[in-house]
């Protein structure tokens, strides 16, 4: 950023400074450099359970209990949720009310935040018991063939919960209200209508109660499919904006980007605990990481941490796919509204309002970004003919 991100790009000029540029940049460096602090803390504090004999004492512990192999796993598993959750927690609060509060992002009041964190911890208490519950018998009940009804199971229960989540999960955290522009709504009947997709409702989201962020997505799937709008979206843009950011979220719909990932997610899952039922049948893990008493629960942690490891070679395509698709969306937003200047203004107002980075390292975009950069994007969507002709060029 200091050696590209010095001077504010065409595609901003009248739209930014140079002093909100550098805010930008500080903006970006600050979060850059909490996230490293963060993540290597996390790999300390990994790498001092599995090799300085806290999994083995852990374990011994949870196998000298004598209780039912269900619960024990239950259990096992649980506690290191636990753990996990309130060792993320401080940097969750320095995040939330120092980084996010001294760029003007965040409106969330620490009883808010206990108040999220309550209600984060006993939903993933709820669907920790019931994914380790099921697991756990199903490996009991099925030794010799576990892993193809565990994989079966996780994927019936991961869309149930997709169902489920906009009238149940999601109404725990935010209050949705009706949008109540008639103008607007209209508009967007007539987007979804044209673009084949029936979206049972369009709603307007209380997201200035916790961040001062802009967005807008699909949530649910089949009869609970339904738009939502940040409201500070609705308050920073004018309807034709509205309309090209919601075209390009139902461009994803329309060209099946969810369904794809899905699919490809499963086969994945379904190879990976193939392969975990395999290694698992031996004792090489416990050997080599010398674990003093012979779990599955211990290696199923083991091999979680090399699956980690593992996953780093995967990164890199699953972000390239994810950019693909985001191009793909940003033409079907094109051809569905025939509009791509609305779509540059409004992706220039998104990256002004989130403080996004204009000027990232080329190498950390391809490992970890799931968007194209926005300048890229902006570029990508200038070459579009209306876009021409409407300016002249």
């Amino acid at each position: 950023m200091r050696k590209s991100g010095v001077s504010v790009p065409p595609e901003f000029r009248g739209m930014i400074d140079e002093s909100l540029l550098k805010k930008t940049m500080d903006y970006e460096t600050e979060k850059t450099r909490f996230s490293s602090i963060s993540s290597i803390f996390t790999n300390i504090i990994t790498i001092i359970f599995i090799f300085c004999g806290l999994l083995n004492i852990y374990n011994s512990w949870i196998a000298s209990l004598n209780l039912p192999f269900i619960i024990s796993g239950w259990l096992f598993f649980l506690l290191l949720s636990y753990s996990g959750e309130f060792l993320s927690a401080p940097f969750s609060l320095y995040s939330t009310f120092k980084i996010e509060n001294k760029y003007g992002f965040n409106t969330m009041t620490p009883r808010l935040w206990v108040s999220d964190f309550i209600k984060a911890l006993l939903i993933s208490t709820i669907m920790m018991s019931l994914v380790t519950f099921t697991g756990f018998w199903l490996i009991h009940w099925s030794p010799h063939y576990w892993w193809f009804w565990v994989w079966g199971f996780l994927f019936v229960f991961s869309i149930f919960i997709m169902y489920i989540s906009p009238y149940v999960i999601e109404p725990l955290f935010h209050k949705f209200t009706p949008i109540e522009d008639e103008l607007l709504k209209e508009r967007i009947m007539k987007l979804t209508a044209k673009a084949g997709i029936h979206a049972s409702k369009i709603l307007r989201i209380d997201a200035s109660k916790r961040s001062k962020h802009t967005n807008a997505y699909f949530t649910g799937i089949g009869e609970t499919k339904r738009i939502v709008l940040y409201d500070t979206l609705l308050e920073s843009m004018n309807h034709d904006e509205i309309i090209a950011v919601l075209a390009h979220e139902i461009g994803h719909w329309k060209k099946r980007h969810m369904l794809k990932m899905i699919i490809a997610f499963e086969v994945f899952s379904f190879v990976a605990l193939y392969l975990a039922f395999k290694i698992i049948q031996s004792d090489t893990l416990i050997t080599l990481f010398h674990i003093r008493t012979n779990t599955l629960f211990a290696k199923f942690i083991i091999l979680a941490f090399l699956s980690d490891i593992l996953s780093l070679t995967f990164a890199p395509w699953v972000s390239y796919f994810m950019r693909v698709h985001e191009r793909q969306a940003d033409r079907a937003s094109y051809e569905l509204t025939g509009d791509s200047e609305n779509m540059v203004t409004a992706l220039a107002k998104l990256s002004k309002e989130n403080l996004s980075n204009l000027y990232p390292h080329p190498l950390y975009v391809a490992l970890y970004y799931s968007h194209p950069p926005i300048l890229e994007r902006i570029r990508y969507l200038k070459g579009f003919s209306p876009y021409k002709n409407s300016n002249g060029k």
